[in-house]
C-alpha cells in the first residue's frame, strides 16, 4: 500500500513538472541505421530474456537509431515496416519516454518528434524500474488508422497483435547489442494518455523498458 501510494506521488510530481515545464523540446534527427551487422539470429534468441534492473547509461544516438529501426522501421521502398501489421494499417505509433521528455517516432523521416518536455518514465509503469530505464518505449494504437473501435474484438486482437510484432523486434535487437529490456502491461493508462497528450482515439497497448543491464 505504502508503495503504491509513494509511486502515486511520484506519478502525480513528473504530471505536473511536465505542464509548467517550458516547452523547448526540439526534434530530433536520428543517424541512419546500422542494418548489417549484429549477432547470428540463433544467437540472439537463445541471449533473448526479460531484465528489470538497469544501469544509468544513456544509449547512444547511433544504438537508439538502430533499436527504432529495428522495432518499427522501414525496411522497404514502398514503406513496409521491419513488423508485420494487419492490412498494412501500421497503426501503432511508438513514443519514447527519455529523462528529458517524450517524443514520437517518425519512421518516414527516421527523427523523433517532441511530445511533452520533463521526465515521464515514472508514469511509463507501476512498478519502480521504469523510472531507472534509459528509456520506455509506449505502443500505441490510433484506431483512426485501424478502421475501427478498439472494442471490436478482432481490431482488439489486430492491434495486441501489432504491438507485440514491434516489441518482439525490440527484444530481438536489445539481444543482440547486450541491452536490457522487458515489455509490460502494467501501466496506468489513464495518467500516461493525460501524459503524453493523447486523443480519445489512441489506446495505450504496451510499454517496453530498455536500458543497459545494471553492473
Amino acid at each position: 500500500m505504502i508503495q503504491r501510494s509513494l509511486l502515486a506521488l511520484v506519478t502525480l510530481i513528473a504530471i505536473a513538472c511536465t505542464a509548467v515545464a517550458a516547452q523547448n523540446l526540439s526534434p530530433i534527427k536520428l543517424p541512419a541505421p546500422q542494418t548489417d551487422g549484429g549477432k547470428p539470429l540463433m544467437q540472439v534468441l537463445k541471449a533473448r530474456q526479460s531484465a528489470r534492473e538497469y544501469g544509468s547509461e544513456k544509449l547512444p544516438p547511433q544504438v537508439l537509431s538502430n533499436l527504432l529501426w529495428a522495432a518499427w522501421g522501414i525496411n522497404r521502398p514502398d514503406g513496409h515496416r521491419t513488423a508485420p501489421s494487419a492490412s498494412n494499417k501500421q497503426e501503432i505509433d511508438v513514443y519514447v519516454v527519455m529523462p528529458e521528455g517524450a517524443y514520437i517516432y517518425d519512421a518516414k523521416a527516421h527523427a523523433l518528434n517532441p511530445v511533452a518536455s520533463g521526465d515521464l518514465r515514472a508514469v511509463t509503469g507501476t512498478q519502480p524500474f521504469p523510472a531507472t530505464a534509459a528509456l520506455n518505449l509506449v505502443y500505441v494504437a490510433d484506431m483512426t488508422k485501424a478502421g475501427r473501435p478498439a472494442t471490436d474484438p478482432q481490431q482488439a486482437m489486430n492491434v495486441g497483435a501489432d504491438a507485440g510484432f514491434i516489441s518482439a523486434n525490440a527484444y530481438l535487437y536489445c539481444a543482440s547489442e547486450g541491452l536490457a529490456t522487458v515489455a509490460r502491461a502494467s501501466v496506468d493508462k489513464g495518467a500516461l494518455g493525460k501524459a503524453l497528450k493523447l486523443r480519445e482515439t489512441q489506446v495505450i497497448v504496451l510499454a517496453q523498458s530498455v536500458g543497459y543491464p545494471k553492473k
